[in-house]
């Protein structure tokens, strides 16, 4: 049937309209296809191409060199050396055992050694290198690298290494490094990421822990491409971090040599401090450690030698160790004393050997007593009963206001580990931790330095220095970090009359100097370099009525632990106060006898260039002090290190 011609105009009509309407449908799409592309091709192609790069690059932390650490005229303490180590990658090697087993043919290694290389290779993912040897001599190291053909996934590399070239010398006060552990970690928020680096290493103790931030430095990183399994291919590109600053400390490594090598056997600390700026010039504790042996990875033998020792060489004395001063406390109580306008120089009191309080006698080390005593003789005989009775009338309170004054019952901010605070007690102190009321029997312990007094020989040296310069020095240990001066601000004044502080400084005077000082053999005839100083010798024992009444026991018949602690306190030269020193020697016995020596060597070795000179000695002494000093086990200053016997 024939369609008329206006139906057929109208049927094309439509099916143009319909082409048009498909037709521009289509177009829309390809522009909107276009667009799209144009999008993701051009202005989306820096997205997607760091996207696919990140699919196949890694960028990694490279380890900062450690900041170096020097005592106060540049000697190095703590550097950072080559350390030539082995690693080995189980994909590489594939049966990383057999690796192993013949790696033990090439360097020497302990069955412990390898045991443990192959338990952390198989525990670690097989792209991950595992060191499994560390400080290896050139030679070795170059034996490796000769076979390397039949050690496949083993590389031998060179990293950097802590190593502390004066030892036993610092170990307490710059510390060592270790790895980082959990414990380490914990309390971190933001954790820097160099300490997810196996094996990185960080300050445990000391310095090197305290001032990590500022000895660690920052991190570079390097680009390297990585396989779809997360093995290196080859690095593209490396930025390096900033090394860690360098340090230098106030401490003199001379003087701190002479002072570890003068302690020798005993369990003992000295501090010498500056007493115009508060510079700790020794800071040395006896007996000591190598620290290098911590870097290393102790073993369990040498570990357990240094725990079981009696001496604690692991524990810094310096200013962990807390001891009843003794009679290096007097010039607290007489200070307060004549501050509170109780005594004037000239106050005598009588000494029959013992006071009776509440039905109690509190003795006198003297038991015959020292008659009518003033002020400077009871410093100088270190008579008990005149601070006991002045103690009484000044009262606890006020005696425990100037110990604080000058410096004890305080933690002193120093980059060192475990400061004790010590204990400068009162009557709220007491009744805050005993739950108990203060009474004059404590007063009177207390003014002599026994009861609950207990002081660390850095706040011994701090007291000291503060009665010779009549201002209150704070120590520091830290001189400068990155060749920076570090500014030491002035120290006020203590407020102390001048003439209380000239009479206590005059009965120090007599302690060293007088005919019956209880210091006098430690004298000083050099008239620049006069020494005076206080004796003390601290109970660590009761002494019972019966043993008195017989006799006390002398602290030769004694065991070495229930001896009396000695100590000493002085400072030089007497008319221009230059330098303070404290010295405790546990169960040293007396005082004067035995820290008193060593107090006044140690203090001559601050005050020279090298070991002290004969002539500063009482001619008496002198041939027993040059052949002390000819057997003490010092360093060589040039290279550092300490001739055997044979070798001198």
């Amino acid at each position: 049937m024939r369609r008329n011609p206006r139906e057929a105009e109208e049927s094309n009509r439509q099916l143009n309209r319909r082409t048009l309407m498909l037709g521009g449908a289509m177009g829309a799409m390809v522009a909107v296809l276009g667009v799209r592309m144009r999008y993701l091709q051009v202005e989306q192609a820096d997205e997607f191409k760091l996207l696919a790069e990140e699919n196949r690059i890694s960028i990694r932390l490279i380890p900062p060199d450690r900041g170096l650490i020097r005592d106060r005229s540049g000697k190095l303490i703590a550097n950072n050396e080559q350390n030539y180590r082995v690693v080995i990658t189980r994909e590489a090697a594939g049966d990383a055992e057999l690796v192993l087993r013949r790696l033990v043919r090439v360097i020497p290694m302990t069955p412990e050694e390898v045991e443990r290389a192959i338990e952390e290779v198989k525990s670690l993912s097989a792209f991950v290198p595992v060191t499994v040897a560390e400080r290896l001599s050139w030679t070795d190291f170059s034996k490796v690298a000769l076979n390397a053909p039949a050690l496949p996934g083993v590389t031998p590399e060179v990293g950097l290494s802590r190593k502390y070239p004066l030892d036993t010398d610092f170990a307490h006060v710059v510390g060592y490094v270790g790895p980082v552990s959990e414990k380490d970690l914990e309390g971190l928020q933001s954790p820097d990421p160099l300490l997810r680096i196996p094996k990185f290493q960080i300050g445990k103790i000391g310095v090197e822990k305290w001032m990590e931030d500022t000895l660690r430095g920052h991190a570079g990183t390097k680009r390297i491409e990585v396989n779809s399994a997360g093995r290196v291919m080859r690095e593209l590109e490396r930025q390096e971090g900033d090394a860690g600053a360098d340090i230098r400390l106030t401490i003199d490594a001379g003087v701190q040599n002479f002072a570890q090598a003068r302690l020798g056997t005993e369990s003992a600390a000295v501090v010498v401090m500056d007493v115009s700026n508060g510079d700790i010039i020794c800071c040395a504790s006896a007996p000591s450690f190598d620290p290098n042996l911590f870097v290393r990875g102790i073993s369990h033998t040498d570990y357990k030698v240094l725990m079981e020792n009696d001496h604690r060489p692991l524990a810094n004395k310096t200013v962990s160790g807390a001891y009843p001063p003794g009679s290096t406390f007097k010039m607290v109580t007489a200070l307060a004393a004549l501050e509170a306008g109780v005594i004037t120089p000239e106050t005598r009191v009588r000494c029959p050997g013992y006071i009776e309080y509440g039905g109690r006698r509190f003795h006198c080390w003297k038991r015959g007593g020292h008659g009518s005593v003033g002020l400077v003789r009871s410093l100088s005989e270190s008579c008990d009963v005149y601070y006991y009775d002045i103690a009484q009338k000044v009262g606890i309170d006020k005696i425990a206001e100037m110990g604080r004054r000058l410096g004890l019952g305080q933690r002193f901010d120093m980059p060192m580990s475990a400061i004790t605070e010590g204990i400068m007690p009162d009557k709220q102190w007491k009744l805050e931790k005993h739950k108990q009321d203060w009474r004059i029997g404590d007063t009177i312990n207390a003014s002599i330095g026994q009861g609950y007094v207990l002081t660390s020989p850095l706040q011994l040296a701090v007291m000291t220095a503060r009665i010779a310069s009549g201002r209150a020095v704070a120590p520091r240990l830290v001189r400068m970090v990155r060749d920076q001066e570090l500014p030491v601000p002035e120290a006020p004044p203590l407020e102390i009359p001048p003439e209380f502080l000239a009479a206590v400084r005059g009965g120090m005077n007599e302690v060293v100097n007088g005919d019956h000082g209880t210091g006098k053999s430690s004298r000083v005839v050099d008239p620049t370099m006069i020494f005076a100083g206080k004796s003390g010798t601290s109970q660590v024992r009761n002494i019972s009525k019966a043993e008195r009444e017989a006799g006390v026991i002398s602290n030769d018949d004694l065991p070495w632990n229930r001896r009396d602690h000695a100590l000493f306190v002085g400072f030089a030269p007497f008319d221009a106060p230059r330098y303070a020193v404290a010295v405790v020697v546990e169960h040293g016995g007396g005082g004067g006898a035995v820290a008193g020596p060593i107090a006044r060597d140690v203090i001559l070795r601050a005050m020279s260039d090298g070991l002290p000179s004969l002539e500063a000695y009482p001619s008496s002494q002198r041939g027993r002090i040059e052949s002390m000093l000819k057997e003490l086990p010092l360093r060589d200053p040039e290279t550092g290190i300490v001739p055997t016997k044979t070798e001198t």
